[in-house]
């Protein structure tokens, strides 16, 4: 019988034959998610959604096949996992960010930085081109997309705004469209350029860059003046 090495040094077989005699998960399903997520992703960015194999998926994280079906039913789920779980930590460290005090100049290019670092990722950029190239097809992987990344990542960011509106170093009348226009500014431009071709995505210097510039000109218009 074959069998697939797991990455903790045991087969896939024989994990599910030692379960099958009561002895307990050699890892938790927390754990054992966080795996197949990552291989999902870069399976996803690399050969598409109708292109990757639950199977596939399977072998690169190191889990049975069993396992993988228990955990994500099918692709589609597959896939809104992957999605969901990196946008949840996103939010979570721009909440943390939102609670930070002091300078609130620094506090939103920080803020910005975080978002950057996840829209200008080479892995989404390439996940996005699937999804543009696949939408056709598969309808349901770009609604996905649009409502737990897009929307959940300007959502993110409108509530930061609200949360310095609230202690009045801003004045905002839309923090959602302000939200928006600033994600605008600090990635249209290098997406669409790596995503045509033209340059690799940029470095985390060149985020930090274009993070604290970004900040810079937008606080411009909205900072409460003494």
């Amino acid at each position: 019988m074959a069998v697939t090495k797991t990455r903790d040094g045991g087969d896939s077989a024989g994990d599910e034959r030692q379960r099958g005699r009561g002895r307990p998960q050699l890892r938790c399903d927390e754990e054992t998610r966080a795996l197949i997520v990552d291989a999902a992703r870069h399976a996803f960015a690399a050969t598409g959604f109708a292109g990757t194999g639950m199977d596939s998926v399977a072998r690169a994280a190191g889990v049975s096949t069993k396992t993988l079906y228990r955990l994500f039913p099918n692709k589609q789920a597959l896939f809104e996992g992957m999605v969901s779980q990196r946008i949840e930590t996103f939010v979570s460290i721009v909440k943390l960010r939102a609670c930070d005090g002091g300078d609130v100049e620094a506090a939103l290019a920080d803020a910005l930085l975080v978002c950057g670092e996840l829209i200008l990722d080479g892995e989404v950029i390439a996940l996005q081109r699937v999804i543009i190239g696949e939408s056709d097809k598969f309808p349901d992987i770009a609604e996905t997309f649009f409502n737990k990344a897009i929307m959940r990542t300007e959502g993110a960011l409108a509530d930061w705004l609200r949360v310095q509106v609230k202690r009045g170093t801003i004045a905002l009348d839309d923090a959602d469209a302000a939200a928006g226009m600033l994600l605008g500014m600090l990635a249209l431009q290098p997406q669409r350029a790596v995503m045509f071709g033209h340059r690799p995505p940029p470095s985390h210097r060149e985020l930090e860059q274009r993070a604290r510039g970004c900040a810079a000109l937008f606080l411009r218009g909205c900072r409460r003046q003494p």
